[in-house]
């Protein structure tokens, strides 16, 4: 007597059970192998919460009794309930908010690489019983490994680094974000206090608040004048000596190279605290040639003078072409030997004169060449810490501004509020935004990009 065929089961249903059981869905497919590989993911989660918490307790707590996970996910929420006193043997015992938040990341974040392992497995479930049902031959696990070693090798050689990204990156990422909404900041400093959240508190406070909302649009309109001057003068100051040094009249084009790049050579903060002392207001041999050789009546500060910050700024601009003309020439000189002589003898035979053959072929083939490089110039100066820090701090003091000076740019201030004035919540939203500014300007110089337009 002929058994009755069996109806097919429907697709959800080993979704549903990998959806609850990691390699259920696998079991129930007749795929053991399979099974075992997601199981193992789900037992050593289970294992992992269950051997750092402590399980059962009749009046649990998630702060006491919490494993990894729990206790981690709590305290990113709360950021600590118990604060601690001082007392005649220092601090008590409590919570410490950084450390909690810290440990709250990296338990949701291991939770996010655990989750892509959980849509895998109901996933591959659901889609190897409707290939049952559409009447295709079986698989083996040992079969679906190879395939997936063959078809996926690339991904699989990357996972382990996409791994070190997370908690070497993103995680560091994550963390000044979340403090942008806090109230951690030099009044409110773990371990003795507990952090809280607030919200867009801070956001309010930089953008609304007169003081902290004209030191921003203070040194952001000086930051974009500056990215600004120093990427136009520091490309034309390389173009004309590419250009120069180009020409068949000039002899030993290659010493008057070497000799031009040792600026990009020297490391910029070395350079940058020679040209400090170089120009230092009191004992500085400029001011002292200046005023020995009666061209001034007395000494100039150059950096310390609070009614002249344009000197500052000056002197800031020619310190920075300083360094970034050898890298415009360099490249620029490469662009020019692969320009064909045969445009040049072509405008001549025209009549064109050297102006002519400057602006009409040298300058187009050249700019449109090192466009995209004058975009990531110009986002490199918008953050050019070192030249302003190390030549500068900041200075002249600007009676107007909170914690800033009249040169400081967006991340020489973010430097300040946090390192100088620990206002880590106000950094936190410093960084936000130059994050911003910056990722706009890379993201349409990458757009305008042909590489990224052909893909």
């Amino acid at each position: 007597m002929r058994t009755a065929r069996r109806a097919p089961l429907p697709a959800p249903v080993p979704g549903i059970a990998s959806a609850l059981v990691w390699g259920a869905g696998q079991l129930i497919n007749r795929q053991p192998g399979k099974a075992a590989f997601f199981f193992a993911f789900f037992a050593a989660t289970v294992t992992g919460e269950l051997a750092t918490g402590r399980y059962p307790t009749a009046d649990f707590s998630a702060r006491e009794d919490g494993g990894f996970f729990v206790k981690g996910l709590w305290g990113l929420v709360t950021l600590g309930t118990q604060p601690r006193t001082m007392g005649i043997t220092g601090l008590s015992e409590g919570d410490n908010s950084v450390v909690l938040m810290a440990n709250g990341i990296i338990a949701l974040l291991v939770l996010v690489l655990l989750a892509v392992v959980w849509v895998w497995s109901v996933r591959d479930a659901v889609v190897y019983r409707r290939r049952l049902d559409a009447g295709l031959p079986p698989q083996r696990s040992g079969e679906y490994f190879r395939e997936l070693w063959q078809s996926a090798f690339a991904y699989i050689a990357l996972s382990p680094a996409i791994v070190l990204i997370v908690f070497m990156s993103v995680l560091p990422v994550l963390f000044g974000v979340l403090v942008a909404f806090t109230d951690y900041n030099r009044d409110n400093l773990p371990p003795k206090n507990l952090v809280s959240w607030v919200g867009f508190d801070n956001f309010a406070t930089l953008f609304s608040v007169s003081s902290w909302a004209q030191t921003f649009l203070g040194v952001l309109a000086w930051t974009v004048v500056w990215a600004l001057l120093a990427t136009a003068t520091t490309y034309a100051a390389g173009f004309l000596q590419a250009v120069i040094l180009a020409s068949p009249t000039v002899r030993f084009p290659r010493v008057w190279r070497s000799i031009y790049l040792l600026p990009w050579a020297v490391p910029a903060i070395v350079s940058a605290l020679v040209f400090r002392s170089m120009f230092n207001g009191q004992f500085g041999p400029i001011s002292s040639f200046l005023v020995e050789h009666g061209l001034t009546d007395e000494r100039i500060y150059w950096f310390t003078d609070p009614s002249q910050p344009n000197l500052a700024r000056a002197v800031a601009l020619l310190v920075n072409l300083w360094l970034g003309f050898p890298f415009f020439m360099a490249l620029i000189g490469g662009v020019l030997t692969s320009i064909s002589p045969s445009y040049y003898e072509a405008a001549r035979l025209d009549g064109a004169g050297a102006f002519n053959r400057l602006r009409h072929i040298t300058l187009p083939i050249v700019h449109k060449t090192v466009a995209p490089l004058l975009v990531l110039a110009f986002v490199n100066n918008f953050n050019n810490f070192g030249v302003i820090y190390f030549l500068t701090e900041g200075g002249p003091d600007n009676p107007d501004f909170r914690f800033a000076g009249s040169t400081d740019l967006l991340i020489t201030w973010l430097f300040k509020l946090t390192l100088d004035n620990r206002l880590y919540n106000i950094g936190a939203v410093m960084s936000m935004v130059i994050f911003v500014i910056v990722a706009s300007f890379s993201v349409w110089n990458l757009r305008r990009s042909t590489a990224i337009r052909e893909l």
